[in-house]
């Protein structure tokens, strides 16, 4: 999605920075006026895509770029751009998103940028070979899974179920 969650000045800056470079966004715009995305040759807004069609986009891009405002919409999200961009075998930029950071930043998977460094990182990581990570990625990404995050979250459930204790309310108490 296209909306207050995205930082649309960092996008106008690298899109003026960066001419010579492309930048596809994807995505419906809602909850912000369409009007105030910046505009520029090289600058791609191609609105709302099936979820089957995103391989045929990836697969011609050089790098996946989420380029999330730091604010209140973005304070507590775990963007799942993340592991789909890594897995397409794309190199991932993001500003800096708390989950982001913390799962594949400090694994050194994912480029964190901010404004006064997004044209030197974003150029960095286009100049690199694409499967640069490829092995560290794959083996990151093989012990993540929507089976194993419900495993996890079935298990915590149960171990809190486990430990609560009860007292039955007694009216007459």
């Amino acid at each position: 999605m296209i909306d207050e969650r995205l930082d649309i000045e960092m996008i106008a800056q690298a899109a003026a920075a960066m001419s010579d470079v492309h930048f596809v966004m994807l995505g419906p715009v809602v909850k912000i006026d369409p009007l105030s995305l910046p505009r520029a040759s090289n600058l791609h807004w191609l609105g709302a895509k099936s979820y089957a069609d995103l391989p045929r986009y990836l697969r011609h891009w050089s790098a996946g770029w989420m380029p999330f405002a730091l604010n209140e919409a973005t304070r507590y999200i775990s963007p799942t751009k993340t592991p789909e961009f890594l897995a397409a075998g794309l190199p991932v930029v993001s500003t800096a998103i708390v989950d982001v950071v913390r799962t594949y930043g400090a694994e050194g998977l994912v480029d964190i940028v901010d404004g006064e460094d997004i044209e030197t990182k974003l150029r960095s990581l286009l100049s690199r070979p694409r499967n640069f990570l490829l092995k560290e990625v794959d083996a990151y990404l093989a012990n993540m899974s929507w089976e194993r995050t419900w495993d996890a979250m079935a298990a915590h459930i149960q171990r809190a179920d486990a430990m609560k204790s009860i007292v039955p309310l007694r009216r007459g108490a």
